[in-house]
């Protein structure tokens, strides 16, 4: 069942492909800027995308539930340092924790998977291609196998050799409002629009209680039962009580998108047009003209395949935002250590 899927999964993206004709020229010219190039192992491992795509039909064949967490590593690896993939690198000095160590990374997953993927490139095509190249290609993967666009990766990332933990203060929190999202999005070259496009990805996958549950149980810190973020639907609230049952809470899952955690589509702004947001950052896309008028019209359901365009558009951006180039960085061996 869950090969036949899959492979649905690829099908349909071909079937959808020639609506994003367009994007290849745009992610050639924004790639051209960044140094990066849409054939960059042509020559040196010309199966490199191939040999990914494989992997990852296995991966999520046996795991479905990985779409969403591959897709966020890749988020949170490009918000600090760029996409250089620093955010896969074990910590080496207990006085210098890397990015996974620090608080808003601990929830992450999918680390072996990413490792997985190399260890098949290494064994097809020995020092060529990053892990930050194949960071990019599994999230473009994910979102593809879970029935979501595709979108042409541009290449060349080198992978970084350094790791802060202190860093990962670029990381726009679950609890940002619109002033500070807009801000944290902007310092990466990313817009409005990036925004509440990008905030789309929270259709895949879970978040454990402790990311929300300030808004169930202490939202301005008077930490009294009344206590709770307004902007969330009640009744919702009332039920997301019964799963979260206090703020220490921080082993219980719970789906971004319920009842289509493992499907990228539109269905997430229903949630958010309806004050059933996950996160307060979720409900600060209401407070906007411009991103509220997005959340409503994709609410609707009516316009899916636009919202892919927009998420394909804005991927390409985010993909590229500061990498490492040419003789920069390295091309490590095992993506959690340096050479």
């Amino acid at each position: 069942m869950a090969s036949s899927s899959v492979r649905r999964s690829w099908r349909m993206a071909a079937l959808v492909a020639a609506a994003f004709v367009l994007l290849a020229s745009a992610a050639a010219s924004g790639a051209m800027a960044a140094g990066l190039d849409l054939g960059f192992y042509s020559q040196t491992c010309p199966h490199a995308e191939q040999i990914v795509k494989d992997e990852m039909v296995k991966i999520l064949t046996e795991a479905p539930s990985l779409a969403g967490p591959l897709l966020r590593l890749h988020f949170h690896d490009c918000f600090v340092r760029g996409c250089d993939a620093s955010v896969l690198l074990d910590t080496t000095d207990a006085a210098n924790p890397a990015e996974k160590d620090a608080t808003p990374n601990l929830t992450l997953r999918g680390f072996g998977s990413v490792q997985r993927v190399k260890d098949a490139l290494e064994a097809a095509c020995p020092n060529t291609v990053s892990c930050a190249d194949a960071l990019a290609l599994m999230a473009r993967d994910a979102v593809v196998l879970a029935r979501g666009p595709s979108w042409p990766v541009a290449l060349g990332r080198r992978d970084g050799r350094v790791s802060v933990a202190n860093e990962t203060n670029q990381l726009p929190p679950p609890t940002a409002n619109f002033t500070r999202l807009v801000t944290m999005f902007a310092a990466k070259g990313l817009g409005v629009k990036d925004l509440v496009v990008l905030s789309g990805g929270h259709t895949l996958g879970t978040a454990h209680c402790n990311l929300f549950s300030d808004r169930l149980y202490n939202f301005t810190g008077a930490n009294n039962a009344g206590d709770v973020d307004p902007a969330l639907d009640a009744a919702y609230l009332a039920k997301l009580k019964t799963r979260c049952r206090s703020l220490a809470d921080n082993t219980t899952l719970h789906e971004m998108d319920p009842g289509s955690f493992l499907s990228f589509d539109a269905s997430y702004y229903r949630l958010v047009a309806k004050r059933r947001g996950l996160f307060h950052s979720d409900a600060e896309l209401l407070a906007n003209p411009l991103t509220r008028a997005y959340v409503q019209r994709q609410a609707t359901g009516r316009f899916v395949d636009e919202f892919f365009r927009d998420f394909a558009q804005s991927m390409v951006k985010m993909s590229s935002i500061d990498v490492l180039t040419g003789a920069q960085g390295e091309i490590r061996k095992k993506c959690y250590l340096v050479n």
